[in-house]
């Protein structure tokens, strides 16, 4: 795993400028306006899509997600997720591909177990875990120690602790190249190298738990060159 290394993104200026438009140098734009689901798109047959006070609600007995019509391959997002009570799980996909009923690819983890994995990068409906690495599949001994370093890594105080609960979390995702960094709450928890996927939609998550809420805001992206 790459040395990590703590930095802060400066914020040259804020464009409120629709999601079919570019960012010129670097400059933020929203990717949700906080009063409809403009430039966003449900893939399944399935699913309830609500604005509430500039929130997004997702709501379902089954898991789906919502994805932007546009495409994003270098870039930074930053985006806010308030899961539910009691048994949760969600996500920021990125980079992702999307087919009916079907949406696949890199995925930031929002864990709301006592696993503690909010941070996480997972490869929905491929490869699975990424960081932290799960190589049960394999007997190889540079692989098996790789497994345990990168749980070790996440059950850190500082990490285990990066997400709240039971309130809003902030994320923020940065790919550039085959670099993909995912923080929690400005602490850095994944920062590795791979390079499957270059571009796709971004997409938020609901996990499927029937008769839960999961609610999303602030949904923004700078776009790197």
């Amino acid at each position: 795993m790459p040395l990590k290394v703590c930095f802060s993104i400066a914020i040259l200026s804020v464009c409120l400028a629709p999601l079919g438009c570019s960012a010129v140098d670097g400059a933020w734009f929203d990717l949700f306006n906080g009063k409809d689901t403009t430039g966003w798109k449900n893939p399944f047959d399935h699913g309830q899509v609500k604005v509430v006070d500039s929130e997004i609600h997702l709501i379902s007995d089954n898991m789906f997600y919502l994805v932007t019509e546009r495409e994003f391959g270098n870039f930074i997002f930053e985006g806010e997720v308030k899961l539910p009570e009691g048994e949760a799980n969600s996500g920021f996909m990125f980079r992702c591909h999307v087919e009916p009923n079907n949406v696949f690819g890199y995925q930031a983890e929002v864990d709301g177990s006592e696993r503690r994995w909010s941070g996480g990068l997972y490869d929905e409906g491929r490869r699975q875990w990424l960081w932290p690495s799960q190589s049960g599949r394999t007997t190889e001994q540079k692989y098996l120690a790789y497994e345990k370093e990168s749980k070790a890594f996440f059950a850190k105080p500082e990490i285990a602790g990066a997400i709240k609960r039971h309130d809003w979390n902030l994320y923020r995702i940065t790919c550039q190249g085959d670099t993909i960094k995912i923080e929690v709450n400005d602490v850095l928890i994944t920062d590795i190298h791979d390079d499957l996927d270059a571009r796709g939609p971004l997409g938020i998550q609901h996990h499927g738990e029937k008769g839960k809420t999961y609610k999303f805001r602030n949904l923004r992206i700078r776009e790197l060159e």
